[in-house]
């Protein structure tokens, strides 16, 4: 780590006054060549990549503290990180389109970010996803172009050839005890005559089976883990933990630096090269609201100055929402007993003895993607299986009881929300809207993923183990009860992106070097690039734009 350097007082033949020299010495010791801001998923990869040149002086700033901590290395205690110190615990204004209900949404307040928090499921999206991004105006994003970006980060312990890496740090690796539910699930879809898949990144992602993990030999392998750690101790790097972001300092149309407050005080690092916004899709935009730039007539509203106009900042918020049916099962041999005495110690004595057992589960263990027609131009439904109830992020499982659950996700969503500062605390949480079924296609696909969930779980794969429907309370089929099941209880599944979108039209925030239009020395590195939505989980996407964002900063892309 960095060290203050040791300043002595000049005489006054160089500086005048004393309060001018302690300016000077104090900037100097808190001037860096980069700045990352959030050492989430892209911040972890940034850090790393940036501070490899000993050259290159870097300041890495997380809100958040340290992830070697039990609920976050078990993989099985995901859920044990909602709501709790490791967790911005953000929620949506209420949702118009599903009952006005606020909705939860977890955000990684910690190093490591979300992948700290996650369910582990590396999922890179379609081809056409990439495609689609750079058709609209962003080249160099299509999918040939950004696959040697998974491939230098992966690890993969099973697969390998055109469409993986095996010596990246990020390590991939099939779950290590997997649930006998979840291979009667797979089998269920089989019965069905639905497509098999063994690999979800490979060429092709229509299919079922069984997901690979961020994990290594049965613990979670977050970005901390696969980047920071392993570099930590390089005298070119400050790590701060505990360090909230403010706002940026701007010198006409560049930025210089950033205020941050640690405990009680207030600090303010000054960048010579770049600073980078690597705070995910909620806190990004917030940011730079908060430093004047973004919609001229909203932050005029609010009584801020404008320092640059850019429409864009906050708006194009898209999200993957889940809603999932739920069974009691006729048995114990569930991921809900490892919670329930005295199974709960075998388990846990199972995790610490071999890295085996129930808490090597990341829950979802099992799943797939489907077209919901055939024209669809890839799959745009995505199925989760997990051998336990989870309910609404598990805070409604059924106590004592023991149950599984398969969850349906539209990944190719068209309604669209954005992120706004909060006019009563601007420097508090950013309202956040996402407008969740502002759309009624993404309810119809919905209700034909709810529709096939249901045929999967009654099959009769499943007769053995299935005792009763939990949720909904009972067996739906017709498409106006499912689309009310879906309002009451649809929940994200994480997956926020787009509020600082890459592009070249009027509503892009950043340009496909992904700098800040408009602004010098700034950029933003996370998934709040992301002009739309990946098909599947966005951890992976995220740290792929991360390798591909330092290469363009070291001007090797």
């Amino acid at each position: 780590m960095i060290t203050n350097r040791t300043f002595h007082k000049p005489d006054c033949t160089s500086v005048n006054t004393y309060s001018q020299w302690y300016s000077m010495t104090t900037k100097a010791s808190n001037t860096y060549d980069y700045i990352i801001v959030g050492a989430g998923s892209a911040g972890c990869v940034l850090a790393n990549r940036l501070s490899a040149n000993p050259q290159h002086r870097i300041l890495l700033l997380e809100a958040g503290g340290n992830d070697r901590i039990s609920k976050v290395q078990i993989p099985a205690a995901m859920a044990k990180n909602f709501k709790s110190d490791t967790d911005w615990n953000y929620e949506t204004t209420p949702q118009q389109y599903l009952d006005e209900r606020p909705m939860y949404q977890p955000r990684g307040k910690v190093l490591g970010g979300c992948s700290s928090i996650n369910a582990m499921i590396y999922i890179r999206g379609h081809r056409y996803d990439y495609d689609q991004w750079a058709q609209l105006g962003n080249p160099g994003w299509d999918y040939d172009s950004i696959l040697p970006y998974f491939k230098k980060s992966e690890g993969n312990a099973r697969l390998q050839g055109p469409y993986h890496g095996t010596q990246g740090p990020l390590r991939i690796e099939d779950g290590r005890s997997v649930n006998a539910l979840s291979r009667t699930f797979v089998q269920a879809t089989q019965n069905l005559g639905l497509p098999s898949n063994p690999d979800f990144n490979g060429p092709q992602q229509e299919g079922f089976g069984f997901y690979q993990l961020n994990q290594k030999k049965g613990s979670r392998w977050n970005a901390a883990e696969a980047f920071l750690h392993p570099i930590k101790d390089r005298p070119n790097l400050n790590i701060v933990t505990g360090a909230e972001a403010q706002e940026l300092q701007l010198e006409g149309k560049k930025a210089i630096g950033i205020t941050y407050q640690k405990g009680n005080q207030i600090v303010t690092a000054y960048g010579n090269r770049e600073i980078i916004l690597a705070a995910g899709a909620f806190n990004s935009p917030a940011l730079l609201l908060r430093s004047g730039i973004g919609p001229g007539d909203e932050l005029q509203a609010m009584g801020r100055a404008v320092n640059h106009a850019l429409p864009g900042v906050g708006k194009n918020l898209q999200d993957h929402l889940l809603c999932g049916i739920a069974y009691e099962a006729t048995h114990r041999n569930t991921l809900d007993s490892a919670e329930q005495f005295p199974r709960s110690l075998a388990a846990l004595w199972k995790y610490l003895s071999q890295k085996k057992g129930h808490l090597t589960s990341n829950v979802a263990e099992a799943g797939g993607f489907i077209k919901s027609s055939p024209d669809e131009p890839a799959p745009d439904l995505q199925f989760h299986f997990a051998p336990a109830f989870f309910i609404r992020h598990s805070f409604e499982n059924p106590k004592g009881l023991n149950g599984y659950s398969l969850g349906v996700t539209l990944v190719a969503p068209e309604s669209v929300g954005e992120i706004r500062l909060n006019p009563e605390d601007q420097m508090g949480k950013p309202l956040i809207d996402p407008q969740y079924y502002s759309n009624q296609r993404d309810v119809e696909k919905m209700t034909d993923g709810c529709l096939l969930a249901q045929r999967i779980l009654q099959d009769k794969a499943f007769d053995k183990h299935r005792k009763r429907i939990a949720f909904p309370d009972q067996e739906i089929k017709d498409r106006e009860t499912i689309q009310g099941y879906l309002r009451e209880w649809s929940e994200t599944l994480y997956h926020p992106i787009g509020t600082c979108k890459m592009g070249t039209d009027a509503q892009a925030v950043v340009d496909p070097q992904l700098r800040v239009h408009g602004i010098q020395q700034l950029r933003v590195i996370d998934a709040s690039i992301m002009p739309t939505i990946p098909r599947g989980n966005t951890n992976a996407p995220t740290i792929m734009i991360a390798e591909k964002g330092a290469d363009l900063i070291l001007g090797q892309s």
